[in-house]
């Protein structure tokens, strides 16, 4: 998966957790919140955007144990796209990227 795909992929996960009922948003930023924190714990506060796509490559299941832990009665919280809201969010410090837009590496 290329870092345009996946950026992709995460913000439509945004989309979701912005369309949810009122009364799941408290447990979803709640879960959000928790792998948004494990992303930076992960890869810092310096990284790139292919750093942090070869993190998600490697597998998100991490992000649904965190959830099921985190929100146990609170299923629509295990869904995948939780974590690609998180990782939007977090891609939004990336070093390459400014302005929603990736910076292109120079010569």
């Amino acid at each position: 998966m290329g870092i345009d795909t996946a950026m992709q992929q995460w913000r439509h996960g945004e989309l979701r957790l912005a369309e949810a009922p009122s009364e799941q948003q408290p447990a979803l930023q709640r879960v959000e919140d928790a792998i948004f924190a494990e992303l930076r714990r992960r890869l810092g506060g310096m990284f790139t955007l292919e750093e942090l796509t070869a993190l998600y490559e490697s597998g998100t299941s991490w992000c649904l144990e965190l959830a099921a832990r985190l929100a146990p009665g609170a299923p629509w919280t295990w869904d995948a796209r939780v974590a690609d809201a998180a990782f939007a969010r977090y891609a939004r410090g990336a070093v390459d990227l400014a302005g929603g837009r990736r910076l292109e590496a120079g010569p």
